[in-house]
């Protein structure tokens, strides 16, 4: 199965669609060791755990540490990106 195929079927379910939003990093894992044509057990062997923990990771049901993420996209030539975003407008820093 392509990658796009892969895609297309799986945002065709509703609850998949529902679940990308909040479990994205487990989404672009899965993506990118598909783009590289790896099996999870061959991820799980480049990043030196086991083939169930990379399964957990890609179904989101469990929340990696930034050590565990860093070393799976290390193995898959991708870097991890955090970013804060303030949730209000007003408040700035060095105010008041």
């Amino acid at each position: 199965m392509s990658l796009e195929e892969w895609e297309a079927e799986r945002l065709q379910d509703p609850e998949f669609v529902a679940a990308l939003a909040a479990r994205e990093p487990a989404y672009q894992v899965a993506r990118l060791r598909i783009l590289r044509g790896l099996t999870q057990k061959q991820l799980a062997e480049l990043v030196g755990t086991r083939q169930s923990s990379i399964a957990r990771l890609e179904r989101g049901t469990t929340l990696p540490n930034l050590s565990f993420l860093s070393k799976v996209a290390a193995a898959l030539g991708a870097r991890v990106e955090v970013h804060l975003s303030p949730t209000d407008d007003a408040f700035s820093l060095g105010s008041g």
